[in-house]
């Protein structure tokens, strides 16, 4: 199957993700392979997460494991499954150097560190206007 990057249809985004709105944090897959992914979110004023204009650590922090499922589901959707339910198994680290503001683009690189059986650990950089805005290490775990 070809895809035409970047995905930005708000259905099929959220067909590879089990979250749903009002929770949704991802509006974009830019860029895909077995072991990256870069994905997007516009930050809107409407967006639960933000508080004056900002968008606060929690809705950070939930984008960027959101980029993760991103991953997952987009590659469980090219085999013809559905994507599974999946857990955070722990966070090493996320140092956040700013948050981003109401209108700024949040582009998010997930790099896949190791996969083993159904634990994923990968590293994770999100930007702003090219800036590093984050950066993070994650494990997460797909349910039974």
């Amino acid at each position: 199957m070809n895809y035409s990057f970047p995905i930005t249809d708000n259905k099929l985004i959220e067909s590879f993700i089990p979250q749903r709105n009002p929770i949704v944090m991802v509006d974009k897959l830019i860029e895909y392979s077995e072991n990256k992914i870069i994905g997007g979110l516009q930050v809107s004023e409407s967006n639960i997460f933000v508080e004056n204009n900002i968008l606060k650590e929690p809705g950070l922090i939930e984008h960027m494991v959101q980029t993760v499922a991103l991953h997952t589901g987009f590659q469980f959707f090219l085999k013809n499954q559905k994507a599974p339910t999946g857990y955070i198994g722990s966070i090493k680290k996320i140092n956040i150097e700013r948050l981003p503001l109401v209108n700024e683009q949040i582009t998010t690189e997930v790099t896949i560190i190791q996969e083993f059986l159904g634990v994923t650990l990968v590293e994770i950089v999100s930007r702003c206007n090219n800036e590093i805005i984050s950066k993070g290490e994650l494990k997460t775990v797909i349910a039974n």
